[in-house]
C-alpha cells in the first residue's frame, strides 16, 4: 500500500541580506527566492530585532550604513547567534580593512560590490557548507 500523501519539500536555507540600499536589497531578493528564504533588513538595529525573533542560516551584511558599520553588527552576531554564518559584502574597498573583518567577525566570505547575484549564491552555498 503507498501512501499518497503529499510530501513537504525541504526547508529553504533562510538568509537575511542587511543593505540600507532598497533596490540592491529588491534585486538580491528576487534573484536569490528560487533556493532561499530571503529576509530584508535597511539597517544594523532591525536586522538585530530580526535576528531575535528567529534564526537564519547565513547573513550577509553591507559594511557602511547609517546609523552602524556593518563589521560591528557582524561581531555582533557572531557573539550571540555563533551558529549563524556570516558574510560581508561592501565597495569600500580597503585590503586591510578586509582581511581583518574576516578574523575579527569569523566572515565565511567577504565580496566586494557590485556582487553579481550569482557569485553571492556561491558564497551563501559555501557558507551552508562550512555549517
Amino acid at each position: 500500500m503507498t501512501d499518497d500523501t503529499s510530501t513537504v519539500p525541504p526547508a529553504k536555507p533562510a538568509v537575511l541580506i542587511v543593505d540600507d540600499e532598497l533596490s540592491l536589497l529588491n534585486v538580491i531578493s528576487e534573484s536569490l527566492a528560487e533556493e532561499f528564504e530571503i529576509v530584508t533588513t535597511a539597517s544594523a538595529r532591525e536586522a538585530e530585532k530580526a535576528m531575535s525573533s528567529r534564526s537564519f542560516d547565513v547573513v550577509v551584511c553591507d559594511h557602511l550604513m547609517p546609523g552602524g558599520a556593518g563589521l560591528d553588527f557582524l561581531v555582533c552576531a557572531m557573539e550571540r547567534w555563533p551558529t549563524t554564518r556570516r558574510i560581508m559584502f561592501t565597495g569600500y574597498i580597503n585590503p586591510e580593512l578586509l582581511s581583518r573583518s574576516v578574523a575579527i567577525a569569523d566572515l565565511s566570505a567577504c565580496l566586494i560590490k557590485p556582487v553579481r547575484s550569482a557569485e553571492l549564491a556561491r558564497a551563501i552555498r559555501t557558507a551552508l557548507q562550512k555549517k
